[in-house]
């Protein structure tokens, strides 16, 4: 397979806890060839449950039912293609402390490479936590593809706005080595879990309730003292570090705790922003945060940035992230690097990730 074009196809399912993303690609590694189709499959609200219940844990026993949830919904998945060439899968992450216990991402990837009988890369994060590397975010390499295939000639700024927000600085001129990364700080997750316990919906839809709510400044304010917002690039973030957010919330009526907690995801993009090493001409954004109207304009009102989505590229906004898995499966079949200095503050570009063939 080395040095060819393959077929591959990306499963990602993030810390949004929504379901699993798939998505085809034509890549040789380094070029974004062709796109091919897209499917998604939701967790039911029993697998939500299962996979809730053990975020925050590390490997060891009491994970089994999680572990078939993940199995399930990726084989499942992935049983609507064709057989791809190869198959890069994610995991679930339930945990992550690279300074510490390192990295959890749930998911066998040699058991589903049996399951669907092909090629398996998996488990992408651990070699760059092992060499010094925050083993996020991963898709920025990716980033850096669509940037050359869009045919952008300025830098410019692709935000991902899944569970945990995350940034990527792109100069289309310059090689990946000079790509910039970092989590930014909290995205959808505390707003979806609010909206989910206080309401019964998954999600603030298109922003609505945000929209009709006040922001309670003081708890800006108090996010953005942490000294995460002022540390520099490249940091990354579990999906709980500001798990503080939802009692300072408590009390406040529903439209009001949504806006602010929108309002406070988009201040810490603006924060972020400000890191980066260079004016950006426009803001991408990417994930399911990119349909939340509010956020958007909170982003825009803060920011001072043009802010598009990616679909202005030609790219699918909601399978990015799964395409960035399928593109970095094929590079680590090509011992290309996945993450760099700027990405993850790995001291060296690193391609991380275990190939698990069917037999074994």
């Amino acid at each position: 397979m080395k040095g060819k074009p393959l077929w591959a196809l990306g499963c990602m399912s993030g810390t949004s806890l929504d379901g699993v993303d798939a998505a085809l690609i034509r890549t040789d590694g380094i070029r974004v060839l062709e796109q091919g189709p897209a499917t998604y499959r939701p967790y039911t609200e029993t697998e939500r449950e299962a996979l809730r219940a053990v975020l925050g844990r590390w490997p060891g026993p009491g994970l089994e039912a999680a572990a078939e949830v993940v199995a399930r919904a990726h084989a499942e998945v992935i049983a609507r293609f064709d057989t791809p060439d190869v198959v890069g899968f994610h995991g679930q992450t339930l945990a992550h402390a690279p300074r510490a216990e390192g990295t959890h991402q749930l998911g066998d990837g040699a058991a589903l490479a049996r399951a669907v009988g092909c090629p398996v890369v998996w488990d992408f994060r651990s070699v760059d936590v092992s060499l010094g590397g925050e083993g996020a975010p991963l898709a920025p390499i990716y980033h850096w593809a669509v940037a050359q295939g869009a045919g952008l000639t300025r830098p410019a700024c692709f935000l991902n706005l899944g569970g945990v927000g995350n940034v990527t600085y792109v100069d289309p001129e310059a090689g990946p080595e000079a790509l910039v990364a970092f989590d930014t700080g909290p995205a959808n997750a505390p707003i979806d879990d609010l909206v989910r316990i206080r309401t019964g919906a998954r999600f603030d839809e298109g922003g609505a309730l945000a929209q009709a709510g006040q922001v309670a400044q003081p708890v800006l304010d108090r996010l953005l003292s942490d000294p995460y917002f002022l540390r520099p690039a490249p940091k990354s973030l579990d999906r709980d570090a500001f798990d503080w957010l939802a009692g300072a919330v408590a009390d406040l009526e529903t439209a009001d705790a949504v806006a602010t907690l929108t309002a406070a995801s988009a201040a810490s993009v603006a924060a972020g922003l400000a890191l980066l090493p260079g004016a950006v001409d426009q803001v991408i954004l990417c994930g399911g945060g990119r349909k939340n109207t509010t956020l958007k304009q909170f982003i825009e009102r803060f920011s001072s940035c043009r802010v598009a989505p990616v679909e202005t590229l030609g790219f699918d906004g909601d399978m990015i992230e799964a395409q960035a898995f399928a593109y970095m499966a094929v590079r680590v079949l090509n011992g290309l690097p996945t993450s760099f200095p700027g990405t993850t503050g790995v001291s060296t570009p690193v391609g991380g990730g275990v190939t698990s063939a069917p037999g074994g």
